[in-house]
């Protein structure tokens, strides 16, 4: 089979952070437009601004912090791509709470042990220290086979209640209690082929949900004591009707 090399270069792009212009680091991305950047940078900036910093969509009137959330996929990503990385990052931060007499979190610990890295001067390539590279690859197997990650998960049932669109082929969902209803517009406009997600109302037992909640938020507010899926029905928005 060939294989085509890509040179780190081409993807830079998909892999900085807008703000700071260097390696995503604790990337964290926007739930309301999923742009990726920098925590730390990205936390500054919404000191003073609610919102995104690259297509400056409205994050949150009042809380954007609340809407960000940690793209792990993401930093791995970036971790396995760009060479050194990861242990730079790890040893840079062992340093900062060394200088504050402080002591090293346990997560950073581990995460410098499983970043034993050196690169093979002969072809460039990134090679894993022996003595962990079986637990490596035993962790890698177990998060390729963790889609969803550690998060909590909602069972989902979308059901259309207007004859002017149709209703979904597969109409049961599983997904991220963290994902919000704007997640589910975009996902039923795709689905529909609509040409904005902003055509769409949805609702759980007949009130209308804001695109800002979160599935959590509203299965402990609309559906608590109930054990069946979760329903929730689109519509478009009454303008439309």
């Amino acid at each position: 089979m060939l294989t085509r090399k890509i040179k780190l270069w081409d993807i830079n792009a998909h892999i900085t952070c807008r703000l700071c212009s260097g390696y995503l680091i604790d990337a964290t991305t926007v739930t309301e437009c999923l742009h990726t950047f920098c925590r730390s940078c990205l936390v500054k900036y919404l000191e003073e601004n609610n919102t995104c910093p690259t297509c400056r969509i409205v994050i949150h009137q009042s809380h954007p912090l609340q809407y960000i959330g940690h793209d792990r996929t993401m930093q791995d990503i970036v971790y396995k791509l760009v060479p050194g990385l990861q242990e730079a990052e790890m040893r840079k931060q062992r340093e900062f709470y060394h200088k504050l007499g402080m002591e090293v979190p346990g997560d950073i610990k581990g995460e410098a042990c499983s970043a034993k890295q050196h690169l093979d001067p002969r072809n460039g390539e990134t090679k894993a220290d022996d003595s962990s590279s079986k637990e490596t690859a035993e962790e890698r197997q177990e998060e390729d086979n963790d889609y969803h990650r550690s998060d909590e998960q909602v069972s989902i049932c979308l059901e259309c209640n207007s004859s002017k669109l149709r209703g979904l082929k597969r109409k049961w969902i599983r997904c991220s209690a963290q994902a919000t209803v704007l997640h589910l517009k975009k996902f039923i406009a795709k689905k529909l082929n609509l040409s904005s997600f902003n055509e769409l109302d949805i609702l759980c037992n007949e009130e209308i949900l804001g695109k800002d909640h979160t599935l959590k938020f509203v299965v402990v507010t609309r559906w608590r004591f109930k054990k069946a899926p979760l329903l929730l029905h689109y519509r478009p928005k009454m303008d439309l009707l």
